[in-house]
């Protein structure tokens, strides 16, 4: 049941949440990217669960949830074969003084299907396999440059990556001088790069596709380069991973990077991540290598048994059940629906849904193309007034054909609001408050 006047959502409870939230947490949640400042003023509700592809707010409201839990949880909420896992861990210990089975069992079933890495560690989150990834290129390379694609928008918390966005506060100029970028789909600016800083490079790493797809020959392409130039290619397949193929886009454009991350997909909603690679380069952070040892993703809660058993029930649902081909169905339908209704409304330049099927996002253009927080907070107002909570249009495999339906006519009525804002050549009177905010800003 929607809480709603003419103006869209009434939201008291998580109103009075996220005011208790900015209390006790800077910036009011544990990631960016979740925080109130980039929803609609007083319209950020606050999640009590959710179920499938449904979330319900602290008020009562129902909404169908797209990009659940920053695309990690990619087949809905409390997924009962990921559940059953995890419950018959929780009761046998979830951490111990020396391996679990459950590592190894982890670390085959991961391996079977990502069968271009050799071999993989397992940590909480994407940012320290990321860091571990570069770390080891460095130690391999003798290298001290990180080059990373700047079309891109996150690698990582850690400071080689931090101290390139706006939000570089607390980090030395001399650790931001060592990570230089390059542009995607450009191999001859990636070369000029690497001439320029000859024998200075550990590492290029980057997502191998994004919402759009990889230029032909594009990256086997980086493969040649960084093996002429004596670098390590690291694929960020945080987002790919899964949404791609269940290998990773790795196994759908037959590439084989030196390294590559997984998260997200990995564990729907449970904390696991992974690095993967060669095996001669893995080694380095082992006890089998000769050389100096890398200090590689030493971690009390890395192989928690849970999340493990979470990751091997997410991998068998996926082979079993053909989930990265249903998130491409239901991303075509949605995608194709949202075009067709912005046609009809008149907006069709200005709502644009880009990206692969799986991986959709919308960009808000004002009247003269440019992108604009002002209408996209128009346009998730509406949104959130019809019961559709989606910073972005990112599938999970539970969604019906009914709720693409229900989120396409929500997007209808949105794209007529849309269309007044446009005549009107101003969005102001329909946002009542302030825009929507990027996550990488200087000030607050």
């Amino acid at each position: 049941m929607h809480t709603q006047d003419t103006e869209g959502l009434l939201l008291p409870r998580s109103r009075q949440a996220n005011e208790r939230l900015h209390a006790l947490i800077p910036g009011g949640a544990h990631t960016y990217a979740k925080g109130d400042d980039q929803y609609p003023e007083n319209l950020a509700p606050v999640i009590s669960h959710g179920n499938g592809a449904h979330v319900w707010d602290v008020d009562g409201n129902r909404y169908i949830e797209y990009g659940s839990g920053l695309r990690s949880v990619s087949l809905g909420h409390a997924h009962p074969r990921v559940v059953e896992a995890v419950r018959r861990e929780l009761g046998r210990g979830s951490n111990f003084v020396r391996p679990s089975i459950v590592e190894v069992e982890a670390a085959e079933r991961f391996l079977a299907t990502v069968p271009t890495a050799e071999m993989v560690k397992f940590a909480k989150n994407g940012s320290d396999a990321t860091t571990a990834a570069v770390r080891l290129a460095r130690a391999a390379t003798g290298r001290p440059r990180v080059a990373i694609c700047g079309d891109h928008p996150f690698f990582s918390v850690d400071d080689w990556f931090i101290g390139t966005t706006p939000m570089s506060a607390g980090i030395p100029a001399a650790t931001n001088e060592l990570t230089v970028a390059f542009p995607y789909g450009d191999l001859a600016a990636t070369e000029e790069l690497l001439t320029r800083y000859q024998d200075e490079v550990a590492c290029l790493i980057l997502e191998p596709a994004t919402h759009t797809e990889p230029p032909p020959g594009y990256l086997a392409g980086l493969r040649a380069l960084a093996d002429r130039h004596g670098c390590v290619l690291v694929f960020d397949e945080m987002i790919t991973g899964f949404r791609w193929s269940e290998a990773g886009a790795q196994g759908l454009y037959g590439v084989v990077p030196d390294l590559s991350t997984f998260g997200k997909a990995l564990g729907n909603g449970f904390a696991v991540s992974a690095l993967a690679g060669r095996r001669s380069l893995m080694e380095r952070g082992g006890l089998r290598d000769s050389g100096d040892r890398v200090f590689l993703l030493s971690t009390t809660h890395g192989a928690e048994t849970h999340s493990l058993a979470a990751a091997m029930a997410v991998q068998t649902t996926y082979v079993e059940e053909g989930i990265t081909a249903r998130l491409h169905t239901l991303g075509e339908r949605l995608a194709a629906g949202v075009r067709d209704a912005a046609a009809a409304m008149g907006v069709g330049e200005h709502v644009v849904v880009r990206g692969r099927a799986s991986n959709l996002v919308f960009a808000t253009l004002d009247g003269n193309l440019r992108p604009s927080q002002r209408y996209r907070t128009l346009f998730l107002r509406r949104l959130l007034a019809g019961g559709v909570l989606a910073p972005s249009f990112v599938v999970s495999s539970v969604l019906d054909d009914a709720d693409i339906d229900r989120t396409i006519d929500v997007v209808a009525e949105a794209c007529a609001v849309y269309r007044q804002a446009l005549d009107a050549d101003d969005p102001t009177p329909w946002l009542a408050g302030r825009a929507v905010k990027p996550v990488f800003r200087r000030l607050a």
